[in-house]
């Protein structure tokens, strides 16, 4: 899908105003009628694409008919399904959109739950319009990049790659600058996959064109489709205009395919046609287009055991690994974590107002111990926990809690094993593979939820089992939500 390498990159106002020439769409999501009215209005004059929905259950129904919001205020406080419910149930559809968090009661326990489950701010009823300004225009000053405005984004990027990894993955992006060849990104959830990813379009030939990024995971097979490929007027009911896809939006630059051993067999049927011949139809339609992209993808499962188990397709499969990008996981790259550490109180200081106070050497040196199963997102929302609050012992205490389970689980470990060396095989066999399994069934899951700030959904899907048998292991392992 290459072409000649493009001529001199155009400035960043120019690239501003091409960012701009789409209105911003905002999801209201209220019970109370005159809220609802009173934030469309007002939006719709300060030049917002605005949609509404009287309740968590409306605000889904959306969501998961095709609506595409930019950012979605939602209220706290609603009958029925809940706000908090409401943004745990948007944050299995789709892990990256930012949310706001609208509530009279300023309760801290309800804000640091909110937050954990990746509210990307909060704002007290009655607010002030010019607060609200100051989110929106911070939340969507770029898309979906962890709701970072663009220097702190930048900053953040500095301090991802300060490490030697890092650096070495650098090189590698450097490397092959001039080319157009497929990406393929693995590594755990939270290490910066999409920061890498967009590093690898700012450095190549096509920095100038559309960087637009698609969660596979984040929609059902039809709406996928619909949402990759495009559709022609009266594909499917309620198909009242031909739509492009993110296909054709990204033609000229590069399409970012997250999670894409989330992707059905079907697709990735239609995707491999994609690369090998730079075209495709719309739904519903015969036409061909054509189209010039540059494909990165990422994913935190592992392809190539998919491909042994005809889960994910071989020929697929060595169309994205022309080259392949491992990211190591933060524990692996601990020499980040100062400057991390820094960008995070930066930002976060500035966002929320709050005196900028970096973490105590007490609590560096815990950080220089835990295993961060959620690598740099994980990070990132203690910082922010941290700064809210403006104070660390919540984070403390909750580092002291999980080192002192792992202890006791490897004491646990230990002492079944020297049951085993004292009662010289008295213990049943089976018995002794019962309760080592239950440790490093734990173990798994502790880390599995630790990585999707306790997104059951998601961990099950990265544990490989069911939702319903996960749920049933957490209470055999009797494992309960921090914080």
């Amino acid at each position: 899908m290459a072409k000649a390498r493009r001529g001199k990159r155009k400035s960043s106002a120019t690239r501003g105003r091409q960012a701009a020439a789409r209105r911003p769409r905002i999801l209201v999501v209220d019970d109370a009628e005159g809220i609802r009215s009173y934030l469309a209005n007002l939006l719709g004059v300060k030049g917002y694409e605005v949609d509404t929905a009287e309740d968590g259950r409306s605000a889904l129904a959306l969501l998961e008919g095709g609506a595409s919001p930019d950012l979605v205020l939602l209220d706290i406080m609603m009958p029925g399904t809940d706000g908090i419910r409401t943004l745990e149930l948007i944050r299995e559809f789709d892990c990256d959109l930012p949310v706001v968090m609208l509530s009279v009661v300023g309760n801290a326990a309800t804000i640091v739950r909110a937050m954990q489950l990746g509210a990307a701010d909060y704002v007290n009823k009655p607010f002030e319009e010019r607060e609200l300004d100051q989110i929106l225009s911070r939340l969507l000053s770029v898309d979906c990049d962890g709701g970072v405005a663009a220097s702190g984004a930048e900053a953040l990027k500095a301090a991802v790659w300060q490490s030697p990894a890092m650096k070495k993955i650098r090189e590698v992006i450097d490397q092959i600058a001039d080319t157009d060849v497929t990406v393929l990104i693995q590594g755990e959830s939270g290490v910066g996959k999409e920061i890498v990813s967009r590093a690898v379009h700012a450095e190549s030939t096509r920095a100038d064109g559309p960087f637009i990024k698609v969660n596979c995971a984040a929609l059902p097979e039809d709406l996928l489709e619909s949402e990759l490929f495009g559709y022609e007027k009266g594909a499917f009911t309620g198909a009242h205009a031909r739509k492009s896809g993110k296909f054709e939006v990204a033609s000229g630059g590069t399409i970012f395919l997250d999670e894409i051993g989330e992707m059905s067999p079907g697709l990735q049927a239609k995707l491999l046609q994609v690369l090998q011949d730079s075209r495709f139809t719309r739904l519903g339609g015969n036409r061909e287009v054509t189209v010039d992209v540059r494909v990165v993808c990422a994913t935190n499962r592992p392809l190539l055991e998919m491909v042994s188990e005809n889960s994910f397709r071989e020929d697929l499969f060595f169309r994205l690994n022309v080259v392949n990008i491992q990211i190591p996981p933060l524990r692996e790259r601990r020499d980040e974590i100062p400057a991390l550490v820094q960008r995070f109180v930066d930002r976060y200081s500035a966002a929320y107002k709050k005196p900028h106070r970096m973490p105590s050497d007490r609590l560096m040196v815990a950080f220089g111990r835990y295993p961060f199963a959620g690598n740099v997102r994980e990070l990132e929302n203690m910082i922010k926990r941290i700064v809210v609050l403006e104070s660390e012992d919540s984070i403390l205490e909750d580092l002291a809690r999980r080192e002192a389970g792992e202890r006791g689980r490897r004491d646990s470990f230990e002492a079944l094993l020297e049951e085993i060396e004292q009662t010289a095989g008295e213990v049943p066999l089976r018995e002794v593979g019962r309760r080592a399994a239950i440790e490093v069934e734990r173990g798994a899951i502790e880390s599995a939820l630790a990585q999707t700030g306790w997104n059951r959904k998601q961990a099950a899907k990265l544990l490989g089992v069911s939702y319903k048998t996960l749920l049933q292991k957490i209470r055999d392992c009797e494992l309960e939500a921090e914080g």
